[in-house]
C-alpha cells in the first residue's frame, strides 16, 4: 500500500451482540496444563470505524462509517497454573485462534462495489491479524484478574471486623487428569497479626471422587480460629430481664416452679446471667464430631425484694461437647452428639445457698445454657456466611464429614450469576 498511500483506522463504540457457542471442551493434562477448546465461536460486532487515507503525494481523507462484523472463530488455550507470592497465577503460553469467517459490512451494506470491497477486504485481513494476538493476550490478563477476584473474594468470605484469614497458597497448584488440587495456609489472622503453624500432612486419598468440590481443614484452623475469637471477646453471652425468662420457655424450663420463684426473688424481669470463657477453648476433629473443650464462668444475679441487694451465684466448669455441622436450605446447623460437665467451683457471693438452689441452677446450666449456646452459634454463623453473599451460591448437597485431625466438606456446585456481575464490573 505504500505505493498508493497508508490507511490508518481504529473501531470504536463497539456492542456485541447474537454471542453463540458451538461446542466446548476442557481437558486437565497432569502435571502441564489446563486445555480449553472452543469451537464455532459466532459473534457480531457493531460500531463506529473512524478511518484515514493518507496517499502517496500528501492528500489526507479522513471519515468515519458504521460497520457490522459478523465473526465464527475457533479458540484453543492452554493455560498453566503457577504460585507468586501466594496469589493464583495463570499463563497461557499456547493459544490458537483460527477464523471460519469474518466479513466487516459498512453501512448495512451487504454487496458494495468493488473499491469498498477491496477496503473491507484489506481491513478484515488486518484484523484477523491483529485479533489473534489481541484475544490470546486479553485472555491471559482477564483470567489473572478473574484469579485475584475470585482469591479476594474468598478471603473476604472468611473475614469479619478484625478477623481474617490468610488463605495464600503453600505451592502450585497441582493438576492431574481427574481433578485441581490447591493447598492454603488457613491461619487466621487478629488485627493484622497472624502466626505461623506448621503445615499439617495432606494425602489426597482423603478424598472420594464423587463430588464437584471438596475442602479439607486441618483441625489447626479450627484451633486458630478458637483463639482469635477469644482474643476478640466474642465468646461471652449476656440475658437480661425477660430475654432470661423468655430463652427459660424456649427450652421447655418451667418457670411457676417454686424454687424458681424462691431463686429469682419474684423479680424474674430483673434476673441478669453472663456466661464467658476463662480461657481459649481447644477444638479437636473426631470421627464422632468436632470436641470442644472450654473452661466457663457462668453468674446468675438475682433481685432481693427491697431492691436494694442483690445475690450472686458464679458457676465455674469445664464443658466436654461433641458436635456434629450439617448446611441445609441457606443455614448452618449444629447437633450435640454428647456433653460431659465438670464443676469446678461454686461460689455465693452474698449469703449461704442450699444445695438444692446449686443443684436447680446447675441444671438450668445443662438444660437451658448449653441448647441456647448451640442455637446463637447456629445463627451467628449462618448470619455471618449469608451476609457475605455466600446464600446467593448454589451449593448443592453439602456434607462436613469428620474425622480424626481434619473436617470434610463435600459438596456439588453451580456458579453464582451474581459472582460473575460482580467480575464484569470490576473491570469496567
Amino acid at each position: 500500500m505504500m505505493l498508493l498511500g497508508q490507511v490508518k483506522y481504529g473501531l470504536h463504540n463497539i456492542q456485541i451482540s447474537h454471542l453463540s457457542i458451538a461446542s466446548s471442551r476442557v481437558e486437565l493434562v497432569e502435571a502441564k496444563s489446563i486445555d480449553v477448546s472452543i469451537q464455532n465461536v459466532s459473534v457480531v460486532f457493531k460500531g463506529t470505524l473512524k478511518y484515514g487515507y493518507t496517499t502517496a503525494w500528501g492528500l489526507g481523507i479522513d471519515q468515519s462509517v458504521d460497520f457490522e462484523i459478523d465473526s465464527a472463530i475457533d479458540l484453543q488455550i492452554n493455560t498453566q497454573l503457577t504460585c507468586d507470592s501466594g496469589r493464583v497465577r495463570t499463563d497461557a503460553p499456547d493459544c490458537y485462534l483460527s477464523f471460519h469467517k469474518l466479513l466487516l459490512h459498512l453501512q448495512g451494506e451487504r454487496e458494495p462495489g468493488w473499491i469498498k470491497q477491496l477496503f473491507t477486504n484489506f481491513i478484515s485481513f488486518t484484523l484477523k491479524l491483529v485479533l489473534k494476538g489481541q484475544i490470546c493476550k486479553e485472555i491471559n490478563i482477564i483470567s489473572n484478574i478473574m484469579a485475584d477476584f475470585v482469591q479476594t473474594r474468598a478471603a473476604s468470605i472468611l473475614s469479619d471486623g478484625d478477623i481474617g484469614v490468610d488463605i495464600s497458597l503453600t505451592g502450585d497448584p497441582i493438576i492431574t487428569a481427574s481433578y485441581l488440587e490447591s493447598h492454603h495456609k488457613g491461619y487466621f489472622i487478629y488485627k493484622n497479626v497472624s502466626e505461623d503453624l506448621p503445615l499439617p500432612t495432606f494425602s489426597p486419598a482423603l478424598l472420594g471422587d464423587s463430588r464437584m468440590l471438596y475442602f479439607w481443614f486441618s483441625e489447626q484452623v479450627f484451633h486458630s480460629l478458637a483463639k482469635v475469637a477469644f482474643q476478640d471477646g466474642r465468646l461471652t453471652l449476656s440475658l437480661m430481664g425477660d430475654e432470661f425468662k423468655a430463652v427459660l420457655e424456649t427450652w421447655g424450663f418451667n418457670t411457676n416452679q417454686e424454687i424458681f420463684q424462691e431463686v429469682v426473688g419474684g423479680f424474674p424481669s430483673q434476673a441478669q446471667v453472663t456466661v464467658h470463657c476463662l480461657k481459649m477453648p481447644k477444638i479437636s476433629c473426631q470421627n464422632k464430631g468436632v470436641v470442644v473443650n472450654s473452661s466457663v464462668m457462668v453468674k446468675f444475679l438475682f433481685p432481693r425484694p427491697d431492691q436494694q441487694h442483690s445475690v450472686a451465684y458464679t458457676f465455674e466448669e469445664d464443658i466436654m461437647t461433641t458436635v456434629q455441622a450439617s448446611y441445609s436450605k441457606k443455614k448452618l446447623f449444629l447437633s450435640l452428639l454428647d456433653f460431659q460437665i465438670t464443676p469446678k467451683t461454686v461460689s455465693n457471693l452474698t449469703e449461704s445457698s442450699s444445695e438444692s438452689v446449686q443443684s436447680f441452677l446447675q441444671s438450668m446450666i445443662t438444660t437451658v445454657g448449653i441448647p441456647e449456646v448451640m442455637s446463637r452459634l447456629e445463627a451467628v454463623f449462618t448470619a455471618l456466611m449469608n451476609s457475605k453473599g455466600l446464600s446467593l451460591f448454589d451449593i448443592i448437597n453439602p456434607e462436613i464429614i469428620t474425622r480424626d485431625g481434619f473436617l470434610l466438606l463435600q459438596m456439588d456446585f453451580g456458579f453464582p450469576e451474581h459472582l460473575l456481575v460482580d467480575f464484569l464490573q470490576s473491570l469496567s
